[in-house]
């Protein structure tokens, strides 16, 4: 039973600081637009905020901006963490190099298209028996009935900015890289405990936090763990399906989530750190971190720096939006896009505009905004991209 002192919820009203929101200090790398920097704002000002961090690829989300990280001392943000927890990355090289394979790639994307599934609300062919369905947490999530419709979508990759590629890195390894979280389950949890806790849905609203002592709280972070888990299992499943397609072996791995909340220490203090579109980046942990379809990706790891300590040891997720969706599909041009892979030499499958480099920025000039926090170990090379096909719409995405 959560101690009485234990508030069940907080649901802001976004005009300045509750009574357990402390002084806190905001930390923003690069440029934003005045109201995703109020976004970030208005979270700050809910809830037992220990510090705040807007990192370069930010840009609005749904109640609190991609790329903000936020530190509590007892609450976890349910509209922090979003609606797809667990998003996020995992890379494996290859003990192949691309000159062994390079005749093959519209084979090989055939072969993958076979095996994985892009899109909504798809169903694995063939549902993976995996250890995540045997876990306690379904039960203290109060999430059994979600069991079924979860082991259909494990190893699916869903639509939006999601995908499966194939890199090359300097020394000719291949490497392949996937971006999805925990389609539905994630989804349908973050919504029933978004709406349990008198939060609302959309851009413009306070932020709906938890506290960790509370039963709702307890239910929720039990909720968010079980997506986590789920999300790694499926992004393993995918990268193994093509470690089989291709009959290689793995040499190395580097894998992260940017969707979620972890108890942390910063400054010997115990902290809730929520991160929605943020690596976790301390020193010496590896993150992998995308650029666009057209640009390369890196492997990154964090560096010990005061910069480092006072950005909660976190950084970017990707390049960062500069079109949202609706306003790409207006405002670029396919024969643009198209032109700017052929001088990449980027083999492209499904995607559309609202997922062309020219609607993100550029990665290097966001990891330049976070100098002296992180260190590029590989630069990685796109040379075939898989995304879902163009008007798919993805609601298991944040």
């Amino acid at each position: 039973m959560a101690p009485a002192h234990a508030q069940e919820h907080i649901v802001g009203n976004g005009v300045g600081p509750t009574a357990e929101a402390g002084v806190s200090e905001l930390k923003i790398h690069g440029e934003h637009d005045e109201r995703t920097v109020a976004q970030m704002w208005r979270c700050m000002g809910v809830g037992s905020v220990a510090g705040g961090v807007l990192c370069a690829d930010g840009h609005l989300g749904y109640a609190q901006p991609v790329g903000g990280v936020i530190a509590y001392e007892e609450h976890v943000s349910i509209s922090g963490v979003g609606f797809d927890i667990g998003c996020g990355n995992m890379a494996a090289r290859l003990n192949l190099k691309l000159s062994d394979i390079k005749d093959r790639v519209p084979t090989i994307l055939n072969d993958i298209g076979k095996e994985v599934s892009f899109g909504l609300g798809r169903r694995n062919p063939n549902p993976i028996d995996h250890p995540v369905f045997d876990s306690a947490l379904w039960i203290d999530a109060g999430v059994t009935h979600l069991k079924e419709m979860a082991r259909g979508q494990l190893g699916t990759v869903g639509s939006g900015n999601h995908y499966v590629d194939l890199f090359e890195d300097e020394e000719g390894f291949v490497w392949v890289g996937v971006h999805f979280g925990s389609r539905g389950l994630g989804h349908k949890s973050a919504t029933h405990y978004l709406k349990l806790a008198g939060g609302k849905d959309g851009i413009d609203v306070a932020p709906t936090l938890v506290h960790d002592e509370s039963e709702i709280g307890a239910r929720y972070i039990a909720a968010m763990t079980l997506a986590g888990e789920y999300a790694y299992a499926g992004r393993e499943w995918v990268v193994d399906r093509v470690r089989r397609i291709l009959c290689v072996k793995v040499t190395d791995t580097v894998h992260n989530h940017h969707n979620y909340a972890w108890r942390e220490q910063h400054g010997g203090r115990e902290l809730w750190v929520v991160r929605k579109g943020a690596t976790p980046a301390f020193p010496g942990q590896r993150g992998f971190v995308g650029g666009s379809m057209g640009d390369d990706a890196v492997i990154l790891e964090g560096v010990e720096s005061e910069a480092s300590a006072a950005s909660l040891y976190s950084t970017v997720h990707g390049a960062g939006r500069v079109f949202g969706r609706r306003e790409a599909k207006r405002s670029l041009n396919r024969n643009d896009m198209d032109a700017w892979l052929r001088a990449k030499e980027v083999l492209l499958v499904g995607g559309d505009l609202d997922e062309s480099p020219m609607a993100y920025r550029r990665l290097d000039d966001v990891l330049a905004r976070h100098e002296g926090t992180v260190r590029v170990l590989h630069r990685l090379r796109p040379f075939a991209v898989m995304m879902a096909g163009k008007g798919e719409f993805d609601p298991y995405k944040d």
